[in-house]
């Protein structure tokens, strides 16, 4: 059964620590949150000011998700901002990819590597020993509320097949266009964490639509 990561890029940001309770006491198992600096991605969204003020709202493992160039700069401040795991992208920017990795690690905090759909994911393979998350997008990273693409779904069984001969058990999210349709292709696929943004937080019922994304795990196997 997968777990469940609201994603903050489609909440209320003007009442967002309200929010992130809303999900949390909705039974969320992570928060995941979007990071952008307006130069990996289009947009720009937070910062390690808001992360720490997002943390008196939940106890929830906070995933942030930095879609940004050189994040190996800004680990330490997400860090102490109250992060739990720091994800970063094969594809930014950066002095030393396995260098970054280490810093997150060193950091305290738990380590994150994601893959933008372009990208063979047999690319993450020589850093699979370093990370303890795999995160598949299944839209491009930048905008919320974008289509799910499904060509990206063997990904999953590609680099779980790689983690279970190496010994490894480290869990494969997926993050983008996930609602109560896609949930269901993406947990047979193998994802062990949903990111779902708009999906849980424009619903009318955030509690329902976590039941339903957690369930697709189960409705997968009919």
């Amino acid at each position: 059964m997968p777990k469940v990561a609201p994603s903050i890029l489609a909440a209320d940001f003007a009442k967002l620590g309200e929010e992130v309770r809303r999900v949390s006491e909705a039974g969320a198992d992570y928060i995941h949150i979007d990071v952008m600096d307006g130069f990996f991605v289009p947009n720009i969204t937070i910062g390690p000011p808001v992360v720490r003020s997002l943390r008196e709202y939940s106890k929830l493992p906070f995933i942030a998700h930095l879609m940004i160039s050189h994040p190996e700069r800004h680990i330490a401040a997400f860090a102490e901002s109250g992060s739990d795991i720091i994800e970063i992208h094969i594809e930014a920017e950066q002095e030393d990819l396995r260098g970054t990795l280490r810093t997150i690690r060193d950091s305290g905090c738990r380590v994150g590597l994601a893959v933008n759909p372009p990208t063979p994911v047999e690319q993450a393979f020589e850093y699979l020993d370093q990370v303890d998350l795999v995160l598949i997008m299944s839209v491009n990273p930048g905008f919320g509320g974008q289509s799910f693409m499904p060509e990206v779904l063997p990904k999953i069984a590609v680099v779980k097949e790689e983690l279970t001969r190496r010994g490894l058990e480290v869990p494969v999210e997926i993050d983008g266009g996930i609602n109560g349709d896609t949930a269901c292709a993406a947990s047979k696929a193998g994802a062990d964490i949903l990111a779902a943004g708009t999906y849980v937080f424009k619903s009318e019922n955030a509690r329902e639509a976590i039941r339903t994304l957690r369930n697709s795990g189960a409705e997968s196997k009919h």
